[in-house]
């Protein structure tokens, strides 16, 4: 089709191209349409495909206009974007749209295009690494941690310590000093379940026993009208449950795990949160290696890409939908950062062939089923299932990028 493509002003990665088709070409179009439609078309005395043309085209003539009008849009949308080389990230929208009997059918086509950009500093950077040192007190918390999992729960007719599970009914007393029936809650003293007042009037009662006094309110309470009132307050303490962890001893280890003593467990303990800290510290390198590269080379990104990613983190963070506008707002920011690193993994990947391939995913399988012991068809079709094979394939390319530029710069 003889169409007339014009450029019009465009900014980033958004293009405003004017598509103008001949009056000759539209007219051609229109009669194609028109004879689709008498071939099929049934007319009431008229055999299916037998009606008159001019009765067809008067009965029909919207719907052979709006079907032309879809035909020439479609058709120039495909041949602008084979000639003009083209690759776009969105759906084109259709502005200034002239269709008139007889006239040139003209419109503008507006969408964005995956940028291409020239990153003209990726080496000679300086950036710290953070420490990944793994020290004897984090694998002892770690420790702790995983008695305290098990640890259990158990009756004590003692006054409650910080630590103890109480089941009490609290009352506090009317502005005009009539003191309600009380609510029964269960708190764990400690966990700012209540006010420190109020856990301290807990602290003072055995199960079984009632106190009553005064008690003040934060200055900081979320209520302003409360704040520093001092109120008449009763306690119950009807329970108190303190937790007993077990011992850390060989038969513990082995309780966890395939580990057949303590040492075992401390080791893998240990092993677990190196390679954890080892991740976390690459990825603050990567971000901050990432962050001077975008700092040295200033390039324009899809606002397409900015709000698609907002959204994604509006929806995992459930945002509702009235905070959706405000959410964005404040998310803006990061969400360019993010937008900008992905391009600059993306456009080094593709300039030195970095990209993760088939078999880098099949490896990556493998070591995930070898560390599962599972099979790998059972990996690959549950990251299949949930849409995360391209995760995989980015990490990969992630990592291949930042060997690559690794070995280019210093982190110290």
């Amino acid at each position: 089709m003889d169409i007339q493509i014009t450029q019009k002003e465009s900014a980033g990665a958004e293009r405003h191209l004017e598509v103008s088709i001949p009056a000759e070409a539209v007219q051609a179009a229109e009669e194609r349409t028109a004879r689709r439609y008498a071939s099929q078309a049934r007319l009431p005395g008229f055999r299916p495909g037998k009606a008159p043309a001019a009765m067809v085209r008067k009965r029909f003539a919207t719907e052979i206009r709006q079907d032309t009008l879809q035909t020439l849009v479609q058709e120039a949308y495909q041949q602008v974007m084979a000639q003009e080389k083209l690759e776009p990230i969105t759906q084109p929208h259709i502005h200034d749209l002239k269709f008139e009997a007889g006239e040139p059918l003209t419109f503008t086509f507006h969408f964005e295009v995956r940028p291409e950009i020239t990153l003209e500093k990726v080496e000679g950077f300086s950036v710290e690494r953070p420490s990944s040192e793994v020290t004897e007190e984090m694998v002892q918390q770690q420790l702790d941690a995983l008695r305290d999992q098990k640890a259990s729960w158990a009756p004590v007719e003692e006054k409650p310590a910080p630590g103890d599970m109480v089941t009490v009914e609290l009352a506090t007393a009317d502005e005009d000093g009539t003191m309600p029936a009380g609510k029964e809650y269960r708190i764990t003293i400690g966990q700012q379940q209540a006010i420190p007042g109020i856990e301290e009037l807990i602290m003072e009662a055995a199960p079984g026993q009632t106190v009553e006094r005064a008690v003040k309110w934060p200055d900081d309470f979320p209520d302003e009208a409360q704040r520093g009132a001092s109120k008449l307050s009763r306690v119950t303490v009807k329970e108190v449950k303190r937790k007993t962890a077990p011992v850390m001893d060989d038969a513990f280890a082995r309780e966890l795990g395939d580990f057949d003593s303590v040492d075992a467990l401390t080791a893998a303990v240990r092993e677990d949160l190196q390679a954890n800290a080892t991740r976390e510290a690459d990825a603050e390198t990567r971000a901050k290696l990432l962050d001077a590269i975008i700092d040295a080379n200033q390039f324009e990104i899809p606002p397409s890409w900015v709000k698609q990613l907002t959204q994604s983190y509006a929806q995992a963070y459930q945002i509702p939908e009235a905070d959706h506008d405000r959410f964005a707002q404040e998310f803006r920011a990061i969400a360019e950062r993010q937008v900008r690193r992905d391009m600059v993994v993306d456009s080094l990947a593709k300039q030195h062939g970095l990209s993760a391939t088939e078999a880098d995913v099949d490896e990556e399988v493998q070591t995930m089923a070898q560390a599962r012991n599972v099979d790998p068809g059972q990996i690959y079709a549950a990251l299949q299932k949930a849409n995360r094979l391209n995760e995989i394939e980015h990490g990969i390319t992630e990592r291949k990028v930042f060997d690559w530029l690794k070995a280019r710069n210093t982190l110290g």
